[in-house]
């Protein structure tokens, strides 16, 4: 993956460095997509909110897992909420 940029991020001790930033990647689960960028730390993966929003998954916390929301099993459903400048 090419490094976009860099980006400055904080770790749990509270101290800060700096670490590539990757993009766009598609991330493809089921029958959803959606693109994102990523910090590169190490091996592990984590998913974030805003991509697991993005293609309408949700968390099964009995199974622990994440899968489609059935409540859209077809495609995936935003909810927008308008914002008015004056």
């Amino acid at each position: 993956m090419q490094e976009h940029s860099r980006k400055e991020i904080e770790l749990a001790d509270g101290s800060k460095q700096f670490v590539p930033y990757v993009g766009p990647i598609e991330i493809a689960f089921k029958n959803r997509i959606a693109f994102v960028g990523a910090i590169v730390m190490g091996t592990e993966v984590l998913l974030g909110a805003i991509p697991m929003e993005d293609m309408d998954l949700v968390v099964i916390p009995k199974e622990r897992k994440a899968d489609i929301n059935p409540e859209n099993p077809n495609f995936a459903a935003a909810k927008a909420k308008g914002c008015f400048f004056k």
